[in-house]
């Protein structure tokens, strides 16, 4: 250390200078995957995925620690730009869910201007659109890209499947489960939650509405849409543009209780809606939207009944077992390939004591018996089923594959369903396929066994001449017990592999 300060001593001021310019220029900058997490991202921000890093990179946090913005690692090869609540490592929102992009150092995340994730081949992935100065964390877990002066763009715009406390949810956003299936939307004095039962189709089934009670205050026409708020205090509002009091409360478990954690709800892959609150070491649950299991929208998957009062799943068609959370395959399009009046690549179902889960919600039409109904929907190439109430005569049909249906103890609720023919043939039930494996297994054991048994007969008929009778036995040449034993042995192995692997 001594003989460094005596060295420097003795330099003079231009040679000190030149090499601090030096080693300033030829300092190798670290790339921001490697650098700590920031308080904001200003122009010319860029970073990149660490390859070492298995499931969260931090790049952004808010003030407080609570929240962070990174890259979040999906089914170990796939990228999506997230925001994590850090105590729970619980994704409050995600940039991309649509199109995630991949685990790649080279894939980047750049400001400049706008926030942008995207690929040296110039794919992007996802942009904010902006012309910002910077990109900051809120306490709030609100994202921005800001000013000097405004605010240009918000996560809190443009939400995922969660809503945190304090955040406002309008009639242009939507939440949307994890798995795309199920979303949440809200109409002009209510809130719905909708599934996408038909592949392409925006034409959602709604399963669930909860109507503005207006008992605080009353929704007024023309004066501003309604918008939905998770308030601290412990409840799901519904409140008009302009208004500071509710049109609507839906109370939490802890209504009117303080707690120290955040509050959310989210949309769940089930289809439920859910509301929980963070106790400093897990999320409690505080409120659900559906509180009865047969009235999700598909409990027990497609062509699925859901038990009463259990909520015990089975399928409809009483040869096939449940299995793997499904009946059958799950199944698109329509029935039109073959023209009207010209139908026939489907094999039908026909179930009692069933209903739909959300019947309430769908369109009827009256019909004077259950024939009738069924041969409304049989003729319809478009209609995949068919639900009929002998009380009242309504006959509700489904356009989309058949989902869950809810049992009920009254016979004269009937049920008409058509399936995709070959759909499901080998999930047929496990008893009734050994069955018939062992008759065809018997048959090929008795046709082998005739067959030796004239062979050998035929063969020692002319060794002899055909003279005289004799009896066969294991000592002199005829059929011994041994192969047969193996041939019946090996015969059942093979049925019971066959089944096994069904």
């Amino acid at each position: 250390m001594e003989t460094f300060t005596h060295f420097v001593t003795h330099l003079s001021s231009t040679k000190l200078l030149l090499i601090t310019l030096t080693l300033l220029l030829y300092t190798p900058t670290w790339p921001s995957s490697a650098a700590a997490t920031q308080t904001e991202f200003l122009r010319d921000f860029k970073a990149t995925p660490d390859p070492s890093i298995q499931t969260f990179q931090s790049l952004l946090a808010d003030p407080n620690g609570n929240f962070s913005l990174g890259f979040l690692r999906v089914n170990k090869t796939q990228l999506a730009l997230a925001l994590l609540h850090v105590p729970s490592s619980d994704p409050l929102w995600l940039a991309n869910p649509a199109q995630l992009a991949r685990w790649s150092d080279r894939t980047t995340l750049v400001f400049n201007g706008s926030l942008v994730l995207s690929d040296p081949q110039g794919r992007v992935f996802w942009s904010t659109h902006t012309k910002g100065d910077r990109v900051v964390l809120l306490n709030t877990s609100n994202v921005q890209v800001q000013t000097q002066s405004s605010v240009l763009w918000q996560s809190f715009d443009f939400p995922t499947n969660t809503l945190v406390e304090n955040q406002n949810f309008t009639s242009t956003m939507s939440l949307v489960s994890s798995n795309g299936l199920y979303s949440m939307r809200l109409g002009s004095n209510f809130m719905g939650l909708y599934a996408r039962f038909k592949s392409g189709s925006n034409s959602d089934q709604i399963y669930w509405r909860h109507r503005a009670m207006e008992v605080k205050a009353e929704i007024v026409e023309g004066k501003g849409p309604i918008y939905a708020q998770v308030n601290s205090d412990g409840f799901l509002g519904m409140y008009q543009t302009g208004n500071s009091a509710p049109v609507d409360i839906q109370p939490f478990n802890t209504f009117h209780r303080p707690v120290n954690g955040l509050r959310k709800v989210r949309l769940e892959p089930d289809g439920n809606f859910n509301g929980f609150y963070w106790e400093g070491s897990k999320w409690v649950p505080d409120f659900q939207a559906i509180s009865l299991p047969c009235e999700l929208p598909s409990r027990c998957g497609a062509y699925g009944l859901c038990g009463a009062g259990n909520g015990s799943c089975s399928c409809l068609d009483n040869r096939t077992e449940f299995r793997s959370g499904e009946c059958f395959p799950v199944q698109y399009g329509d029935f039109c390939s073959g023209g009207l009046g010209e139908i026939s690549n489907f094999w039908v179902i026909r179930k009692s004591s069933v209903e739909l889960p959300y019947k309430e919600l769908m369109g009827y039409q009256t019909t004077s018996s259950y024939g009738e109904c069924e041969r409304v929907c049989e003729r319809n190439c478009s209609c995949w089923g068919a639900v009929y109430n002998n009380a009242s005569g309504f006959c509700y049909t489904m356009d989309y594959p058949i989902q869950t249906l809810a049992g009920v103890g009254d016979e004269s609720k009937m049920g008409y369903f058509k399936v995709r023919e070959g759909a499901g043939r080998k999930k047929m039930n496990v008893g009734f396929g050994v069955g018939i494996g062992v008759v065809c297994g018997a048959l090929v054991i008795f046709v082998g066994v005739a067959g030796v048994w004239s062979f050998r007969a035929w063969r020692r008929k002319r060794r002899g001449g055909g003279g005289g009778t004799k009896r066969f036995t294991g000592q002199d040449g005829g059929l011994s017990p041994g192969p047969y034993e193996d041939l019946g042995s090996a015969s059942f192995r093979s049925i019971e592999m066959g089944n096994n692997g069904r």
